[in-house]
């Protein structure tokens, strides 16, 4: 059902209520439900699921439009570009020691599972089921660590180049991996909270009531910014959002500038708008506008953002997908979720010498699901964004974005042409080096004895 043939500002306006109702109702069964409450399953997930369940992608009930997909690429550009406002000043011999890490273990995240999973399939897979695709094992990472959006991006790359089958198979490991991404994911979360390994949240037992219900009593509240401008002049908290959104807007501007001057190169918009708001950041220090921006304000804008993200990003989910391949499936996304797991911890483990369980389970929604699954669960753990692992994440992705458009454009074309292996053993030779600049660099943790 959907109220508008077109998509209007009032369209805009109705998503947002709907979603809006839907937060509200998460809200209340997180405060009211003792199963969810011992699940950690936040509001917005919890929107989220309501809005995929009764939504254009389910029942049809609520009345979204077709543009619900779109919402959670445009609020991860906000969430990114409100960071730089909200983070401290560090010297960029930190900063390098400090995103050093997550560019490896982001870059091997990626082509570990795309080189692992890939050969998997053309070896193991194929001697089974000798008559499927070549390609058939990179629908595992298509999914999972692409999403919807590549998925449907190499689904039609393939069909136009004769396999037909290849959007379904794709479409049907994302929205697998959406699921395992947080199921699996509580599930570790569970394991960080018994043995101690999360920062920011202890065992559930322990947690006082308004961390299980999210309800703070009166003598727990707190402000949730200053003001920094006088209302007679501009609101403060609309100061602030008008910085966050220029920043988003310039970042997006910057994007589509690389997309115009390079067709082949697409930068991520919210890569872009972090790094618009760190240079805006440094000039307001040099001019000493800083002083008027309250980091608190502007950390309240993005976590705002970001729940709005999880709730649109899990309702967007589309579920509709053909399964033409039902036990070489099963076979590769276990297979394969096993090879992920093994990346995603072993190298989470050691390529991070602080807050090391947020920034993995970070890792982990999102090289099983979506980038708003790897929010979501990092919410749980870290409510305040305490970590840094979005700020890493944002800047670590820079020289990664062109390793990945290359791959996604590159691999229909090498299997079609009967290269795949050539495509499976670039990224892991890839992987190696990656390996060796982290080892010369210093960046392993050492094991505990």
């Amino acid at each position: 059902m959907n109220l508008f043939d077109t998509f209007t500002p009032w369209a805009l306006f109705v998503d947002l209520g709907l979603i809006s109702i839907l937060l509200l109702i998460g809200q209340v069964l997180r405060a009211k439900i003792k199963l969810i409450q011992k699940m950690f399953i936040p509001p917005s997930l919890i929107a989220g699921l309501l809005g995929l369940a009764f939504g254009p992608n389910g029942l049809g009930w609520l009345p979204f439009s077709d543009q619900l997909g779109t919402y959670a690429g445009i609020l991860i550009a906000v969430v990114f570009a409100a960071l730089p406002f909200s983070s401290a000043n560090a010297p960029l011999k930190e900063i390098v020691r400090t995103t050093g890490p997550m560019w490896a273990y982001a870059q091997l995240g990626m082509l570990l599972q795309w080189g692992i999973v890939g050969l998997f399939g053309l070896t193991v897979i194929k001697w089974i089921w000798p008559n499927l695709n070549d390609a058939f094992g990179v629908m595992f990472p298509t999914g999972f660590y692409g999403g919807h959006g590549t998925a449907a991006a190499i689904g039609a790359a393939f069909e136009g180049l004769g396999w037909e089958d290849a959007r379904s198979l794709g479409m049907m490991t994302a929205t697998v991996g959406v699921i395992f991404a947080i199921g699996i994911g509580l599930i570790f979360i569970k394991w960080a909270t018994r043995n101690k390994q999360a920062a920011f949240i202890s065992d559930f037992n322990d947690l006082p009531d308004e961390l299980r219900s999210g309800m703070l009593p009166e003598e727990k509240r707190s402000s949730i910014g200053t003001e920094t401008t006088s209302s007679i002049s501009i609101d403060s908290l609309t100061f602030h959002v008008a910085l966050v959104c220029v920043a988003a807007l310039l970042g997006y501007l910057a994007s589509r500038g690389v997309k115009l001057a390079y067709p082949k190169l697409e930068l991520p918009v919210f890569s872009c708008a972090f790094v618009i708001g760190l240079i805006m950041k440094r000039i307001f220090d040099a001019v000493h506008i800083s002083k008027y921006i309250c980091p608190q304000t502007t950390v309240r804008i993005g976590s705002m953002s970001t729940d709005l993200l999880v709730a649109f990003g899990v309702a967007s989910i589309k579920l509709s997908v053909i399964v033409n391949y039902a036990l070489p499936l099963l076979v590769l996304i276990i297979c394969g979720t096993l090879i992920t797991m093994l990346i995603t911890f072993y190298l989470g483990r050691r390529l991070s010498k602080t807050y090391w369980f947020e920034r993995t389970i970070f890792a982990w929604g999102w090289w099983t699901g979506t980038m708003a699954m790897g929010i979501a669960l990092l919410r749980i753990v870290d409510p305040k964004l305490a970590s840094k692992a979005m700020d890493d994440y944002a800047l670590a992705y820079l020289p990664i974005a062109p390793v990945e458009i290359i791959l996604i454009s590159l691999t229909p074309v090498l299997f079609v042409r009967g290269k795949g292996f050539w495509m499976v053993a670039g990224c892991l030779a890839l992987s190696a080096v990656t390996i060796l600049i982290a080892w010369l660099m210093k960046w392993f943790v050492p094991r505990k004895k």
